[in-house]
């Protein structure tokens, strides 16, 4: 049977408690319960005045209003604030009533830029929250997944300016060219003097955003864009993560992630990483630190009518290798990569 609704409630004054009007299996119910967000104040103390100033928007309302925005996929906190205003169960996840006028959008913008850019505090917030989940035991770091991810900077390719900067040194050059040395002088070679390579190189600025790299993946896949490098557990739960310009490689922020992820988090018993970290430097670094290295196989890529690597027998008490005609290679020097050569 066909119905109207013949009376307009719109305008009609109720008596509501804010608590009913939010679904009891609700995602800000989940996190409310499973966080104490009071942390946060012990965090901040120091960089608010005790006695000067304005009452300030609570930190914990604003580090909220950035939970709200990435858990629920919102793309600008100017959209972000849109829908708080008018979202019952985003309301009652900040403790506000529906009289409560929300803080503007450029509220956390002007709080960031002049209070918390230059402090560690959003960090602190995620490794207290992921211990959290450490200990309830949704998080196990014992297995660390390492790869990195492009992320397009909202700049055009096409407006940028060439620049000659001095290249970045790998984290290792200083101990490499150490036991390089110490290699060849065990073996009756002279230590190689230091490289006259010429320690720059010029690349592409953006005009736009001078702190993105530029971005090649081939020749339909250029752009200025940024490198999210993150170690995660086998659930995807993030344990670290570093930004750096996309045209920096991933062989060199490893160092940098890895030490992150034994000092806040834990050493992981196993590191699985992606192809751009497989370097004889990482693979190393994860033997000394007692991790068990994961890493793709890549087979060889042998010119044809060439002896393939694998068919070398390499015999270790007299350091040389046995070639399948029957050849034996000798040791004769250890080059400037670190590579020894027969």
């Amino acid at each position: 049977m066909l119905s109207k609704q013949l009376e307009d409630k719109r305008m009609q004054m109720e008596m509501v408690w804010i608590e009913k009007l939010v679904p009891e299996d609700h995602l800000v119910r989940k996190l409310d319960a499973a966080i104490d967000f009071d942390f946060i104040y012990d965090l901040v103390e120091d960089l608010y005045s005790k006695d000067k100033g304005r009452p300030s928007v609570d930190p914990v309302v604003l580090v909220k209003m950035v939970l709200i925005q990435y858990i629920f996929g919102i793309r600008s906190m100017r959209q972000t604030i849109k829908e708080i205003e008018t979202n019952v169960a985003y309301r009652w996840f900040l403790g506000f009533g529906f009289e409560d006028k929300i803080p503007h959008f450029s509220t956390f913008g002007k709080n960031y830029a002049r209070r918390f850019r230059e402090s560690d505090v959003f960090e602190r917030i995620f490794y207290r929250i992921l211990k959290t989940a450490m200990d309830k035991g949704f998080v196990n770091p014992e297995v660390a997944f390492i790869d990195s991810t492009p992320i397009k900077a909202n700049a055009n390719k096409r407006k940028y300016r060439k620049k000659v900067v001095r290249a970045e040194t790998r984290a290792y050059q200083n101990q490499l060219e150490e036991e390089i040395n110490g290699e060849r002088v065990k073996n009756g070679k002279k230590p190689l003097p230091p490289s006259k390579k010429d320690p720059t190189r010029e690349v592409k600025e953006s005009t736009t955003d001078p702190e993105s790299g530029y971005y090649v993946k081939s020749e339909r896949e250029k752009m200025f864009a940024y490198s999210f490098h993150t170690a995660c557990d086998a659930n995807g739960f993030v344990l670290g993560t570093i930004v750096k310009p996309a045209n920096v490689h991933d062989s060199q922020v490893f160092h940098e992630l890895f030490d992150q992820l034994k000092d806040k988090v834990c050493r992981p018993k196993v590191a699985a990483v992606d192809a751009g970290y497989k370097t004889p430097a990482i693979a190393k670094k994860l033997q000394e630190e007692g991790v068990h290295p994961v890493m793709p196989y890549k087979r060889p890529m042998t010119p044809k009518g060439y002896i393939r690597k694998n068919e070398f027998v390499y015999d270790e008490y007299y350091d040389c290798f046995l070639c399948p005609q029957n050849q034996v290679l000798s040791y004769r020097t250890t080059n400037r990569e670190g590579y020894r050569e027969y």
